[in-house]
């Protein structure tokens, strides 16, 4: 099953390195990491989703606990979280199939963000399903590149991690 975490942590030097190593060592395999500043500048929050059984996540919660840079974890459920990443691809897009691969952006509310004789590059921000589904849509005209940021979550309604 997968799981998602937001870590509140201090932000300086280090503390991804010590996050990571503890889930290495829990042979723990991350699927997504992303990293980034909050609004106090002094903390940062790191999101993970991560594939492993009920009994592990337990443990690497009570471990990240443990840790003297992390603040908060917590571990969102289904449906009570709101996640996003961030995906470029470069499709390959020969004149005659340009409009095609537009219409195909435009249904899926992706983002037409770069133009050459020979390929058209659309930015897409969705949840990992959304996104797997434009990339298969993309797949039959020959994907160049892709990149995507690791899952940002944040709690649905008025709570948050802080409390």
């Amino acid at each position: 099953m997968k799981y998602t975490l937001s870590i509140l942590v201090e932000n300086h030097a280090g503390v991804l390195s010590k996050i990571s190593g503890l889930f290495s060592r829990r042979a723990f395999n991350i699927d997504s990491l992303a990293v980034g500043v909050t609004n106090d500048p002094n903390v940062s929050r790191i999101t993970v989703v991560a594939d492993g059984d009920e009994y592990v996540v337990e443990q690497l919660e009570k471990q990240l606990n443990k840790l003297i840079p992390v603040i908060k974890v917590k571990r969102h459920t289904n449906g009570d979280f709101i996640s996003r990443e961030l995906t470029l691809i470069k499709v390959h897009c020969p004149a005659a199939k340009r409009f095609e691969i537009m219409k195909i952006a435009e249904l899926m509310q992706a983002k037409i963000v770069d133009v050459s004789t020979s390929t058209i590059t659309v930015e897409f921000c969705n949840t990992t399903e959304v996104t797997k589904t434009l990339v298969d849509l993309l797949k039959p005209y020959g994907i160049r590149e892709l990149v995507s940021t690791g899952t940002i979550a944040l709690e649905k309604g008025a709570s948050d991690v802080t409390k």
